[in-house]
């Protein structure tokens, strides 16, 4: 049974971000998990950057939900009641995450899910960029060719001459980038 992490609405938002954990999940390294507000998240961040954006993100979210149907978890008041984060906001996902029987939280707010409190509920807050890092470790053959999708696709998108690296460390994923590059 592959393992199961939420992916936050802030590794869903950044598109070279989120096509890398996607296109992970699809290699199969993990099952990805969200809950309906974290996609109206998602929604709400990109319409901040104008009409097109919020259509865009329209679309890949009606994509991303056909792709993986199962991912979509139910609100989950009655455990959220019982639950304490340092901001109120971010209660729903780790409510979502314990509903889900997950393994654990993808994000870049670490100051929001201390490693305490998530390891209570028997999860673990996993940043993406060490997530991804350990895929490629763990399987080269199988994250090195969504990378270069990602790549070829950023490219084409921007027209510009991106390179491996340059675009990870853009996406908040140095690490990975370098990795990749090396």
């Amino acid at each position: 049974m592959s393992r199961r992490f939420v992916l936050d609405a802030c590794v869903l938002f950044p598109t070279v971000m989120r096509q890398m954990l996607l296109g992970a999940a699809e290699a199969g390294f993990f099952a990805p998990r969200w809950s309906e507000r974290l996609l109206g998240e998602w929604h709400r961040a990109a319409a901040k950057h104008g009409d097109a954006v919020e259509m865009q993100a329209e679309g890949e979210i009606a994509l991303v939900s056909a792709r993986f149907p199962e991912a979509r978890l139910p609100p989950a008041p009655g455990i959220e009641a019982r639950l304490w984060l340092p901001d109120p906001a971010d209660t729903h996902v780790l409510a979502v995450a314990v509903a889900g029987s997950c393994d654990g939280i993808v994000t870049v707010n670490a100051g929001d899910f201390p490693r305490n409190v998530l390891a209570e509920e028997g999860l673990a807050r996993v940043d993406p960029d060490a997530f991804l890092l350990g895929f490629l470790r763990a399987d080269p053959d199988r994250l090195r060719p969504v990378a270069e999708r990602v790549l070829a696709e950023a490219r084409r998108l921007s027209g510009q001459g991106w390179e491996m690296r340059g675009l990870m460390r853009k996406a908040r994923l140095p690490r990975l980038g370098k990795a990749l590059a090396g």
